[in-house]
């Protein structure tokens, strides 16, 4: 085997040196060839990859189109209903609770005793001021028979008229005591009918807040019972501002309650503020309701629903998902033509819960971006991918 190769060389070295130097250009013509491919080849393949890669990081995204809704125009809202009357007892008098007679869900009557507080200062008071009354009583007719006494002596001349006189201013100076005597007790008759807390009307009783032995400290504690009127009953509606030439004087309206999800209830509006609040932008209307059956209460939250006959609701409406809430407001993503980002302000206005209205801020032809990151901004490249159909076809 060695001395094969060795004969090999030996061939080769024997070979004319001027067939030897054409085989070395080409093989150094070649090597150049590669490397220069290699150097093309690693940029060509930089390039893609470069390329790839910004492609990779521009987002793609989903858009649709504002639409129109083509049902009946209605007006859904939040409510709040409350006691046609409530009214808070508090006590008049300081002493002791003796007895209470009604709890929570009782039905009362307009006078019914709620409680009776003992009150033993204001007893004594009491019978001070009967003993102040028949005193004057008794000082006036004592001047009474003085001033008649004397009377009868002037004509005699037994007494001047200047002691009948006196006698007589003495007698009116005594009746006027008798009744400041008089006025006393039924001021202090007024605070014993006080110690009986009575019902202001019919209803029901919705909280007691006391109970026997309690101290009673008139004027400084909280409401000893509260009494509400549950039927009818009120529902209070806060009106977007934008709504209210809607909802006028006697409109009609339907209300559901998350205790009774399969019942509808009735109301009609019975007043209206006439004042816009500038905190919430809207104007509060008040409803009657029948409760007859007893099956709403005071508190309840309801959602109301205002249905505005021989109206179509026209207006623009987008999904929730696209909404993007900010601190300067709540925004759309929308894609213009060169494929980039335009954050645009929207005033809206009722929420339906899957999409919402808009009453300004975006047009029909606009390419809003569904469920736009938390991320984007304004001028960003996006991909846009194929639109889908509006939610409310």
């Amino acid at each position: 085997m060695q001395d094969e190769d060795l004969f090999d060389i030996d061939e080769l070295k024997s070979l004319p040196k001027k067939s030897i130097k054409p085989m070395a250009w080409v093989a150094g013509v070649l090597a150049i060839c590669l490397a220069v491919w290699g150097i093309f080849s690693r940029d060509r393949d930089a390039r893609e990859l470069h390329v790839w890669t910004e492609a990779q990081a521009i987002p793609s995204v989903k858009v649709l189109h504002p639409y129109r809704s083509d049902k009946t125009a209605s007006l859904i809202l939040p409510g709040n209903i409350q006691a046609y009357y409530q009214a808070p007892i508090f006590a008049r008098v300081n002493g002791y609770l003796k007895f209470w007679y009604h709890d929570i869900g009782d039905r009362v009557k307009a006078g019914d005793v709620l409680a009776v507080i003992d009150t033993p200062d204001l007893d004594q008071q009491y019978e001070q001021a009967k003993s102040k009354v028949l005193k004057a009583k008794a000082d006036q007719v004592l001047a009474q028979i003085t001033a008649d006494r004397w009377q009868k002596l002037v004509v005699t001349d037994a007494v001047s008229k200047q002691e009948r006189d006196q006698k007589v201013a003495n007698l009116e100076v005594q009746k006027a005591e008798v009744k400041g005597a008089e006025a006393d007790l039924g001021n202090v008759q007024a605070f014993e009918d006080f110690k009986k807390l009575r019902a202001p009307f019919d209803g029901v009783v919705t909280a007691r807040k006391t109970d026997i032995g309690a101290l009673i400290d008139a004027g400084k504690g909280e409401e000893l019972f509260t009494v509400s009127q549950i039927n009818p009953l009120r529902l209070y509606v806060p009106v977007p501002q934008f709504y209210v030439p809607m909802v006028k004087l006697g409109i009609e309206a339907t209300l559901e309650v998350p205790e009774y999800p399969n019942s509808v209830f009735n109301g009609t509006v019975i007043q209206i503020s006439k004042n816009i609040s500038q905190k919430t932008g809207t104007m509060l209307a008040e409803l009657i309701l029948d409760n007859s059956e007893q099956r709403l209460s005071p508190g309840d939250y309801a959602k109301v629903k205002f249905s505005l006959s021989g109206k179509e609701d026209n207006s623009l409406r987008v999904p929730s998902s696209a909404l993007i809430l900010r601190t300067d407001g709540i925004r759309v993503a929308v894609v213009n033509k060169d494929d980039r980002i335009q954050l645009k302000k929207i005033n809206v206005g009722r929420d339906f819960g899957r999409d919402v209205e808009v009453l300004a801020g975006v047009t029909t032809s606009d390419n809003v971006v569904d469920s736009p990151p938390d991320y984007i901004f304004e001028g960003e490249k996006v991909t846009v991918m194929p639109a889908k159909a509006a939610p409310g076809k």
